[in-house]
């Protein structure tokens, strides 16, 4: 039975989703690293908050792991690059809890232009320090969003609600996109020596790593206030106190550090600096959200093979995966049938899409293609990792959609080039989901994909049917189905013999060295 473990503190409800799937469910919030290792080969599925971390040693264990989903928006507690080596489809829920973070990032920045924190405190001490607290207006003020994707876009929203002035930085941000948001599009200089306010919504990542850096402080104007509840390591901590100290820098509101727990941080120090325990996700309604998306998420993949919101695979949604699900086998047959023949110094893959197949969602299939490619020969590759063994490989690939009536009402058609020449071989569905090949080296042929065949290139010559027989007896190789095609009579040919049984090499070379045979590959598609 598919198994999944739910590491971390989840809304409980998360439980009933699997298991009205089917899914049996350990429900073990609170683990050590150690306990989790120990336990995880069992699994199919981890369900997992920030505490969890999925390191390559924990992902070394996990035999049967298929899936890692995230209850949240942030995946730095897993390593991707060792999810995809491994195979594991990594998820997470970025719309969960953009509401929720948005809303603590205005919170935050209100509480800053007010100076709320500290009022309070003063206040609770017994003082009435009246005219200390001299806040600012924000109406009118300029805001600077860095990351204007689904949190950034929310922000900039409610800002302009309160007649806040929006600026937004993004480098993928296209202006389209900005007019839709109704903020200005500018670089990232301009946004710092311009805005009043500065609010951070991108992820961590090399580029953005202290994108809030002393330079970057330098070229902000005298006054300004800034909010960081995306990640932590996207602000330049110590460079952020001495601006705090030194006045330049009016005040800052930090929900994330880049040590967290952060129980002992010099900017605490910073009487005009605000703080918060990682609350941007922190809400009833955030929490139960993200657990019931990513159980939904999770038990969607595991028992009908959609796959929403992944982070290192291309998405298919419920409705596309019974779709693309005959597209995929198909593809990975016809992977598998030129996988299994010599294809020395593979360097190029190329997979068309003609008739309707050329309207599907191409990457799964492509995926699966890979998969059933490179699967022959390579150990542990699947749909999440082909492209990036591809790609290790040094293995160019590429789709290409055909607008044009094709002879099929749908077709696949892969080819693949190596060191001494190219190989080709095309596919479709009859009935709507029954895999047939029906062509090879663009000679036409038509056949199922068996259990075990073998894949012949011959010289089209008399008797060459009579004295494969003969020999095929006297090898006790019993033939189920014979299929044959020619480009012309008396040149080459295909013969795609369907066998009961199973050929050693001993066999097979017996099978090469009839006279009219230019090679022979003995196929398995069990």
């Amino acid at each position: 039975m598919t198994k999944v473990l739910i590491s971390d503190k989840l809304a409980t409800e998360a439980v009933d989703i699997f298991v009205e799937a089917g899914i049996e469910v350990d429900f073990k919030p609170g683990l050590s690293a150690e306990e989790i290792a120990e336990i995880i080969g069992d699994y199919d599925g981890l369900a997992i908050r920030s505490a969890t971390k999925v390191t390559p040693e924990l992902l070394a264990k996990a035999d049967k792991l298929k899936v890692v989903g995230r209850a949240g928006i942030g995946v730095d507690n897993v390593d991707l690059a060792a999810a995809t080596d491994a195979g594991v489809v990594v998820m997470n829920t970025p719309f969960g809890n953009a509401v929720t973070t948005a809303e603590h990032a205005i919170s935050m920045l209100l509480a800053l232009a007010r100076q709320i924190p500290q009022a309070h405190a003063s206040t609770t001490a017994s003082k009435w320090e009246k005219s200390k607290f001299m806040g600012t207006e924000i109406t009118g003020k300029r805001l600077g969003i860095i990351g204007c994707g689904n949190i950034g876009a929310i922000v900039a929203e409610r800002a302009q609600g309160l007649k806040m002035k929006v600026m937004g930085y993004d480098p993928f941000l296209t202006e389209e996109r900005a007019k839709t948001l109704g903020i200005e599009k500018v670089e990232l200089d301009e946004l710092l020596a311009r805005a009043d306010f500065i609010s951070l919504h991108t992820p961590l990542t090399d580029s953005t790593r202290n994108i809030i850096s002393a330079d970057a402080l330098n070229k902000m104007k005298k006054g300004v206030r800034i909010v960081n509840c995306a990640r932590g390591g996207l602000v330049d901590e110590l460079a952020l106190l001495a601006a705090l100290n030194s006045g330049h820098v009016a005040g800052a509101a930090l929900d994330v550090f880049e040590v967290e727990p952060a129980k002992d941080n010099p900017l605490f120090e910073a009487e005009n600096f605000i703080a918060t325990p990682h609350l941007g996700a922190s809400t009833l309604e955030a929490q139960e959200k993200v657990a019931l998306q990513v159980a939904e998420q999770m038990a969607d993949y595991l028992t009908t093979g959609a796959v929403t919101n992944a982070i290192n695979m291309a998405s298919v949604t419920a409705e596309e995966a019974p779709i693309l699900k005959p597209y995929m086998t198909l593809a990975s047959l016809l992977g598998r049938f030129l996988g299994q023949t010599d294809l020395p110094d593979l360097n190029t893959i190329k997979l068309e899409f003609d008739g309707r197949a050329a309207l599907l969602n191409e990457q799964p299939v492509l995926a699966s293609m890979l998969a059933g490619l490179l699967g022959v020969k390579m150990d542990s590759v699947n749909m999440v990792n082909a492209a990036s063994v591809a790609s290790s490989n040094g293995i160019a690939v590429a789709t290409v959609r055909h607008d044009r009536r094709c002879d099929y009402e749908t077709l696949l058609r892969l080819t693949v080039s190596f060191g001494s020449g190219e190989r080709t071989i095309s596919g479709t569905l009859v009935g709507g989901d029954m895999p047939r090949l029906v062509e090879v080296q663009g000679i036409s042929i038509e056949s199922d994909f068996p259990q075990n065949m073998l894949y012949l290139r011959n010289y089209d010559k008399p008797g060459f049917i009579g004295t494969l027989g003969m020999l095929m007896g006297e090898l006790n190789l019993n033939i189920a189905s014979f299929h044959l095609g020619r480009k012309e009579a008396g040149g080459e040919a295909v013969a795609l013999v369907e066998i009961d049984g199973s050929v050693d090499k001993e066999t097979l070379g017996a099978i090469r060295d009839l006279p009219q045979i230019v090679r022979a590959d003995y196929l398995r598609f069990a």
